[in-house]
């Protein structure tokens, strides 16, 4: 899940007001109902409302900002119970993050512990008195310390970038769920996925080496282009007038735009092929692009062309769909 600010286009000092206009907009766009033929409206919507849920709320929203909650509203780690100040002064016995570390000694005197030699006993009969680091005339000096017991300290975020981003690379911002940022280069070419350690920014506990900061990299969703692998696709719109008597249309690329040919008679969906102007690939290569006519009427009735089809429906009737029935 993304972070809600980003989702739904508002900066962290957004007001209500602003939040809910941005959500009802967006909702509105993203609209399963709206978009039938796109089966990644419902996932769009689903993380609108998702976003919403979170700003939307007044507590949740300042939960989130502490870092208190998650992108999903859930609560994030805060460390292990029992880590407050009643156990041994400020911050409790482990010190910051909460982490604590006990260590159990056994032995004959007062202080030693479960009840005295009771442990030791226990102790004894598992392991025949040969207990590890015993010293010499030291009694029953049998010692457990979980502050050897690995612990998993690191700390995963995700990052959105734009396909713009992925593609050359660049600076991004990443706020941890402490509330701390950081600026994290995103090397030129970087897929969906695909993961940048920073080494020692995660989280820490006694006695253990700080855990790292894995970012797994989201691309956000383009405005025109799709994404397959390597390759993109373009639904390009055309006028009817171009596609029948065929034209030079100018098309978008990640690069500067580039000047199609369309020859004539050129059917709505027939796609081209632009060689090279996909994204990168791991061996040097790059995808291609591939434009999908899209012809696309005016806007409103206009009579003269009706009338125009109606002539040539009459003189030329033809049935595109004959080998369906």
């Amino acid at each position: 899940m993304r972070d809600p600010y980003e989702v739904l286009g508002v900066p962290r000092s957004a007001s209500a007001a602003a939040i809910k206009s941005a959500y009802r907009k967006l909702a509105k766009k993203h609209h399963p109902d709206s978009n039938k033929d796109d089966p990644k409206a419902s996932a769009r919507f689903a993380e609108i409302s998702s976003a919403n849920e979170i700003l939307g709320d007044e507590d949740k929203r300042k939960q989130f900002d502490r870092g208190e909650i998650d992108a999903e509203g859930k609560p994030r780690f805060q460390g292990f119970p029992g880590g407050g100040a009643s156990r041994g002064g400020p911050g409790g016995p482990g010190g910051p993050g909460g982490f604590e570390s006990y260590t159990f000694r056994s032995g004959g005197g007062p202080g030693g512990g479960f009840g005295g030699g009771g442990f030791e006993d226990i102790l004894n009969s598992m392991f025949g008195g040969a207990q590890r680091g015993a010293r010499p005339g030291g009694g029953s000096p049998f010692e457990f310390d979980t502050g050897g017991v690995g612990v998993d300290l690191d700390l995963k975020v995700t990052m959105s970038v734009s396909l713009e981003e992925s593609v050359k690379g660049g600076e991004k911002r990443v706020r941890l769920p402490s509330g701390k940022e950081l600026n994290v280069k995103v090397p030129a070419g970087v897929s969906a996925g695909q993961q940048i350690r920073l080494k020692g920014q995660g989280e820490s506990a006694p006695g253990h080496r700080p855990g790292d900061l894995l970012i797994t990299i989201q691309i956000a969703p383009h405005p025109f282009f799709k994404i397959e692998g390597s390759d993109l696709r373009l639904d390009l719109p055309i006028t009817l007038y171009e596609a029948v008597l065929g034209a030079k249309v100018r098309a978008p690329t990640l690069g500067s735009a580039v000047e199609l040919s369309i020859p004539k008679n050129t059917s709505s969906g027939r796609t081209f092929r632009l060689k090279g102007k996909g994204l990168p690939k791991s061996d040097g290569s790059t995808g291609d692009l591939f434009v999908t006519m899209r012809i696309v009427l005016p806007d409103g009735n206009d009579a003269e062309l009706e009338g125009l089809m109606t002539k040539w429906r009459d003189r030329h009737p033809y049935n595109p769909r004959s080998n369906l029935a």
